[in-house]
């Protein structure tokens, strides 16, 4: 039995891939057993090859095709490490690829000591954050953090409006003006110029395009229909 790491390179450019079979295959403690240049293939090959650790591309034959073949691979065979190697840094793909399993994220320009050492990590069990992702997962933690507080804060407002508030909110949310909404209503301007008056002064805030924006990205439209 081998003591070396068994790897799968999964890119989808063929000079790239070389690329990387080459520098795995020059170390001594690792090799490759299989290349893939599409999600479907290194599917194929993490079901019929003894699999340690696969260094995954994210685009090959369609978007995101390396994180559906992650999905697959991980939710059959949870003993594969799977390292994405790629060259998008934007937070849904970040986030994205961690949600499927993934224990390493490297882009694709890290030196190559970085990305060798992300494969011994990797089969260890060792799941290292670095700084650039650790600071995109604080940055949605305190996104999260600040949505909550927001859901938490207009929930308790929203359980103590009354049906005409409920309902001058709703004439908001259709993009109603102040003279539309009191004809509706078969009241005066002044009378829902008042009912705003209190409404604003419940949301705190200083004018209702920003109670309709917050609701709005709250996703708590359904709220008032």
């Amino acid at each position: 039995m081998s003591d070396k790491i068994n790897v799968v390179i999964a890119e989808d450019i063929e000079v790239l891939r070389e690329e990387f079979c080459d520098l795995v295959n020059e170390q001594n403690d690792m090799v490759v057993v299989g290349a893939a240049a599409s999600g479907r293939e290194v599917v194929q090959i993490a079901d019929n090859e003894d699999v340690d650790v696969i260094l995954m591309d994210i685009e090959m034959e369609k978007y995101h095709d390396g994180i559906e073949a992650a999905q697959s691979i991980l939710q059959y065979h949870s003993d594969i490490a799977i390292v994405f190697l790629t060259v998008h840094e934007d937070d849904e793909t970040v986030f994205n690829a961690f949600a499927t399993g993934a224990v390493d994220y490297v882009v694709k320009s890290s030196p190559y000591e970085e990305i060798l050492e992300s494969i011994r990590n990797a089969v260890k069990g060792k799941s290292v954050i670095r700084s650039n992702i650790a600071e995109k997962i604080r940055n949605e933690f305190s996104r999260m953090k600040r949505n909550e507080e927001s859901l938490l804060f207009i929930f308790d407002i929203i359980s103590k409006l009354t049906p005409t508030e409920r309902e001058l909110i709703r004439l908001l949310l259709m993009n109603k003006r102040v003279s539309e909404i009191a004809k509706l209503r078969h009241v005066e301007v002044v009378t829902i110029k008042s009912q705003i008056t209190s409404l604003l002064k419940k949301f705190q805030k200083r004018r209702t395009k920003e109670i309709v924006t917050m609701i709005r990205k709250l996703k708590l439209e359904y709220l008032f229909e």
